[in-house]
């Protein structure tokens, strides 16, 4: 750019400039402008009063009015209807009528299509949801024709089980189990309608359809048998076809479908399941019950593991892995879904209902979203069975057969404790306790009879202890002297020798009292496993208690004791406090019966205190638990008796006596165990004589 130009573009601005000041108006200009705003905005507010006496509005265009119609016209001829969000239309002779519900407000059909209204707001909201309702329409494609319909319930029963299936989502709605009763109510309900819900969501490449929000038409193929089915657009069909499988707990659900190509592309090979369900309280120890409520799956392959969700609070996991079947357990009862071939991958969350209005009906809320391999051009492309049943040991067995190919372990429902506990009970407890069940009734009594059987099978071993007791009595006055005799802390080895010399020369042990106890652990353990698991003392009274399986309540109060109470409760179980009392007499007597040690006085007292431990932790248990453990350490009480009256003192020494003049030959574990000891006194007197010379 040159001088020239640079000078002429400068003259230029100044020119403008010099205009625009001189065109500025004045001041009474200015205020006229501003008096003309007001009045046009008067004027535009005046405008939008009136308009809400009668005014334009938003109309649905001639398009959205095409779509609407031709919705309609698609629609099977006896549901030619929508009936979504307040949107209520019908097609007759080819014209549209009903009405739009917002709010409060009904808005008229013609209203709607009406260019005025005394109500614009409520106009323009009704224009909305219809062109909402369009959009839901569009984003179903095919299986759009479906949105619209009537729920129905159709039943299927054996006797077992009955089921209701909605037509709405085509699912189970609910689920009542023969033959058992709740604490409340002479029938029990596995679940009612809004309890339990699932829907698949299948997809193409722009579309997902989720089978909640559709209405199936119902077909009754034979008394077992329903096929929920949609007819699709083109000629298609999906469905669901359940079939009751008689004199069981089981009900068949197998994916149906014929020409699903032209709606579902063939690369999409899997299906989304999400299944919801409130797990009902049916008992009436609801706190012992919601902490054995909640999400059991186990995974594929035949040694497949059965895992839980948290049962004490609320949880969420991921499963990476594929499933065999997964189940909303509850104590005694279970909703299971197995599938045929695998569940692949899922995601499990359990809530806990306490913070809720539901909390007195409802344990636990959970849902399971999980997917399951699918092909659009197969006739049965996935299927499943449903149990809907008690969790009682040999039934959930016989199962298996419902797989061939895998061990389904639906047992595992039954928490009967870790792999040895649960080897007891299985092999052991069970067999017996249901060959008692065949000649008595009364489970009180079966209780009994099994506790003798178990004492007596146990009595070898008891005995066993008992006889090595009496010797450590016999022997308390010689460990006596031998402790008064190296009362120094660096004859701490020496005086183990010799107490070990005395424990052989007399053939005692110190732990032949303790390994007998020991070994009778195990059974002990898994008793305590089983009778909260057995669903056969549900609802079977003996004595004062109403059910062996909730405690027997003889006292209750309306307040939480500190610290205790979600343990304790807030009553007393008085089995429970049968067997505490039974308890703290067995102790006596034990305590009684052996030496006395100075070294740990404080020992007597903890051994007092267990028994109240057990007061506190077992006292919402069940009752035909405290029952077992009171009647048990009954009879232990007369066994300690009976031994004492067997068991002679003098007998016992006379024994000692010839065992110790016996030759005994040194076992390789024994000198070893002396060498070991020798060296560290040689170690100990070498530090003690080091020492001596620093000084």
């Amino acid at each position: 750019m040159d001088k020239n130009t640079l000078i002429g573009m400068l003259l230029m601005g100044v020119v403008i400039f010099g205009f625009m000041w001189l065109q500025q108006p004045s001041e009474a200009e200015r205020a006229e402008q501003l008096r003309q705003m007001d009045s046009i905005a008067a004027a535009q507010q005046a405008a939008q009063r009136n308009d809400a006496v009668l005014g334009d509005v938003d109309t649905l265009s001639v398009a959205e009015l095409a779509r609407l119609t031709s919705v309609l016209q698609n629609m099977p001829a006896d549901n030619a209807a929508i009936n979504n969000e307040g949107v209520v239309l019908t097609l007759k002779d080819g014209n549209i009528s009903g009405t739009v519900t917002v709010g409060d407000t009904t808005v008229q059909w013609d209203e709607v299509t009406a260019h005025t209204s005394a109500n614009p707001a409520a106009h323009n909201l009704a224009v909305q949801a219809v062109q909402r309702t369009l959009d839901m329409y569009a984003k179903n494609g095919s299986f759009a024709t479906s949105l619209a319909g009537n729920e129905q319930m159709v039943t299927l029963e054996n006797d077992s089980l009955k089921v209701e299936l909605s037509t709405k989502g085509g699912i189970i709605a609910k689920a009542i189990l023969k033959g058992y009763k709740t604490w409340q109510s002479p029938q029990l309900v596995l679940f009612d309608k809004g309890d339990n819900d699932y829907s698949f969501t299948l997809s193409n490449n722009t579309q997902r359809f989720e089978t909640k929000n559709f209405y199936f038409e119902p077909k009754k193929l034979n008394d077992s048998t329903v096929l929920m089915n949609l007819q699709l657009e083109g000629g298609a069909q999906w469905g669901l076809k359940y079939t009751l499988v008689p004199n069981s707990y089981m009900v068949r659900m197998e994916m149906v479908q014929k020409g699903m190509t032209q709606v579902i592309p063939l690369n999409i090979n899997l299906v989304d399941l999400d299944w919801h369900q409130k797990i009902s309280r049916h008992e009436f120890g609801k706190q012992f019950e919601e902490r054995n409520s909640a999400i059991y799956y186990k995974f594929a392959g035949g040694g497949g593991d059965v895992k839980y969700t948290s049962e004490n609070g609320n949880d969420e996991k991921e499963i990476k892995e594929k499933l065999k079947w997964v189940s909303a357990k509850n104590q005694f009862f279970s909703t299971v879904l197995i599938a045929d071939s695998v569940m692949s991958t899922a995601k499990l969350t359990s809530i806990v209902t306490k913070d809720t209005p539901d909390y007195e009906k409802y344990l636990k809320d959970v849902n399971i979203h999980t997917m399951i391999p699918y092909s659009s051009d197969k006739e049965t492309p996935a299927s499943f069975y449903f149990y809907m049943g008690p969790n009682r040991y040999h039934m959930l067995s016989s199962y298996d057969k419902f797989s061939p190919k895998e061990d389904l372990k639906l047992t595992h429902l039954i928490p009967l404790g870790w792999k040895l506990f649960r080897w007891i009970n299985t092999g052991v407890i069970i067999p017996i306790f249901d060959w008692l069940g065949k000649f008595m009734t009364n489970y009180g009594l079966i209780i009994l009879v099994l506790t003798l059987i178990i004492k007596l099978v146990l009595w070898p071993l008891t005995y066993k202890s008992y006889v090595s007791q009496a010797k450590m009595r016999i022997l308390a006055p010689d460990i006596a002297k031998i402790n008064e005799k190296y009362p120094n802390q660096e004859d701490a080895i020496k005086k183990q020798q010799k107490t070990m010399e005395l424990y052989k020369q007399a053939g005692a042990s110190p732990f032949g009292g303790c390994l007998p106890m020991m070994l009778q652990m195990p059974i002990l353990i898994a008793m305590f496993t089983f009778f909260p698991s057995c669903i056969e003392l549900r609802g079977q009274s003996f004595l004062w208690a109403n059910d062996l399986s909730a405690p027997d309540k003889i006292l209750e109060w309306g307040g939480n004791i500190p610290f205790i109470s979600s343990t304790f409760g807030n009553h007393v179980s008085l089995f429970c406090l049968l067997m505490t009392i039974t308890n703290i007499i067995y102790t006596y007597i034990t305590t009684k019966s052996q030496p006395s040690s100075q070294s740990m006085p404080g020992m007597k007292w903890m051994m007092y205190l267990m028994p109240l431990m057990f007061l506190v932790f077992f006292n919402n248990y069940a009752s035909g638990l405290s029952y077992y453990y009171f009647i048990s350490l009954l009879i232990t009480i007369i066994q300690t008796y009976s031994c004492r009256l067997f068991i002679k003192e003098d007998k016992v020494r006379a024994t000692m006596a010839a065992n110790a003049a016996k030759p005994k030959k040194k076992s390789k574990w024994m000198a070893r165990l002396e060498e070991a000891q020798k060296q560290q006194q040689a170690l100990q007197n070498k530090q003690a004589n080091a020492n001596k010379r620093r000084r």
